[in-house]
């Protein structure tokens, strides 16, 4: 009884729209950081290595101790944390700019008039009336005038 219950609480949970959401946007966003090491790893780095004279970024560490042997060397890769840097202000710079996109399209959507819906049959038919009503004339004992 306590396992169905449970089981119904978690069917809820995974099936409300923000999870949904959530999972596409974890999805979508692991996507979009593959694309953006390769923007930064395959197109920008070498380009900003050429321009300051061939320089490559990922190749810059501090050696704390030589391989020796079947032991690997110890290193400290600065390089490529200056890597990771580039790769996260470009990702920031990205995200910031859809953002802005998005926030535009909502103002817009937000700004666009609405056109007033028009009153239900009803109430025409009594505004007709009304409008027939008052070019009649009156005469003093209430009787229409012909």
């Amino acid at each position: 009884m306590a396992k169905s219950k449970f089981i119904d609480e978690f069917k809820k949970f995974i099936s409300r729209g923000n999870v949904v959401d959530m999972a596409v946007g974890v999805v979508v966003g692991t996507a979009f950081t593959a694309i953006v090491n390769s923007l930064v790893k395959d197109i920008i780095m070498p380009f900003v290595g050429w321009m300051i004279g061939g320089i490559n970024f990922s190749d810059y560490k501090i050696v704390l101790a030589p391989a020796v042997g079947e032991t690997p060397e110890v290193a400290i890769l600065y390089g490529t944390f200056i890597n990771q840097i580039i790769n996260f202000l470009i990702l920031a710079f990205v995200v910031f700019v859809m953002v802005k996109v998005l926030n535009k399209l909502h103002k817009k959507k937000e700004e666009e008039p609405v056109a007033p819906a028009a009153p239900p049959a009803d109430i025409l038919l009594l505004t007709e009336i009304r409008d027939l009503l008052k070019e009649r004339p009156v005469v003093a004992d209430g009787a229409k005038k012909e």
